[in-house]
């Protein structure tokens, strides 16, 4: 049995295969049927002492499954250590129950995998109140890189006005957003945002001044409706901004949505690899690589932040 391999999902199948190659591990792709009653069969390739299964959790119900059934196929075959690289995390955003009778999925999908895999990687994970990932998977390793050095060495490799201000969409943007703009030398802002439901926000800005006349980088963690895209662009052209351009570590949105993000003054969007999407600009290989090193060497590394 070798020591280390990755196997992914179909739809992960190009971006696991390319971190394969740069960590100079084996990859193979996990089958996946369905039957005609919806249910679905999983077939693995050879299991290694350590199997990372990657799998960006996009579309999560049916890989959910899909990573369970992988699992108790790799066990019973002999891999000792599973690790899930999830690039990106679902049903991280329902961390308490608003009303009664809500499942808390958070709590729900943590100790699915804290009981299926021994360490969980993922990237940027939509956490509100749950201040630390290794809450989520209770007796297990688990880490939540930030893409923001991804995002700044390709915003570097394509060049950025020095006056661009740097923009969060909201008050839990401003760690990303500081960092993102500290390490480019850029002036910063967030949004004061008021949801009114999943497709409605309201948008404002306490530095408005700050924005007139210069270009502006609006930075998300996640856009999936893409509301509060639209409306800090209309603010955002409201308060004087020359040009906006849009980072995004996942985008969860359908690509049919572009036109209505460039007829809201957006001149650019660009997501990172997390998501495989249209709109993939900004590859997360390096930083996959570095939590995965430790690894290949036999023991497990921390988050490093370059």
């Amino acid at each position: 049995m070798s020591k280390i391999v990755i196997q992914s999902l179909p739809t992960g199948a190009g971006d696991a295969k390319r971190l394969a190659a740069l960590l100079g591990l084996s990859w193979q792709e996990i089958a996946l049927h369905r039957f005609p009653d919806g249910e679905i069969r999983v077939t693995v390739g050879p299991a290694a002492s350590t199997t990372i299964l990657y799998a960006s959790l996009d579309q999560p119900n049916d890989k959910l499954i899909a990573i369970l059934f992988a699992a108790e196929a790799l066990r019973r075959a002999g891999a000792s250590r599973l690790v899930l690289l999830a690039p990106y995390l679902c049903y991280m955003r329902q961390d308490a129950a608003f009303h009664e009778g809500e499942a808390i999925s958070q709590k729900a999908v943590g100790r699915l995998f804290a009981a299926t895999v021994d360490r969980v990687i993922t990237v940027d994970a939509h956490l509100h109140r749950t201040h630390d990932i290794k809450a989520v998977f209770p007796g297990i390793e688990a880490e939540d890189l930030s893409a923001m050095p991804a995002i700044a060495d390709a915003l570097r490799k394509s060049g950025v006005d020095p006056a661009t201000v740097v923009i969060g969409p909201d008050a839990e943007s401003r760690p990303w957003v500081s960092d993102l703009a500290s390490r480019l030398g850029l002036a910063y802002t967030v949004a004061q945002k008021i949801r009114r439901g999943d497709r409605s926000v309201e948008i404002s800005f306490a530095e408005a001044a700050l924005l007139a006349g210069r270009p502006a980088l609006l930075v998300d963690d996640i856009v999936s409706s893409g509301g509060t895209l639209t409306a800090c662009a209309r603010a955002l052209k409201d308060a004087g901004a020359t040009a906006i351009d849009a980072v995004i570590t996942h985008a969860l949105f359908p690509p049919d949505m572009a036109a209505g993000f460039a007829a809201a003054g957006i001149r650019s969007v660009r997501s990172t690899s997390s998501v495989p999407h249209p709109s993939n600009a900004i590859p997360l290989d390096d930083i996959l690589a570095a939590a995965l090193r430790g690894e290949i060497d036999g023991e497990s590394i921390p988050e490093e932040t370059p």
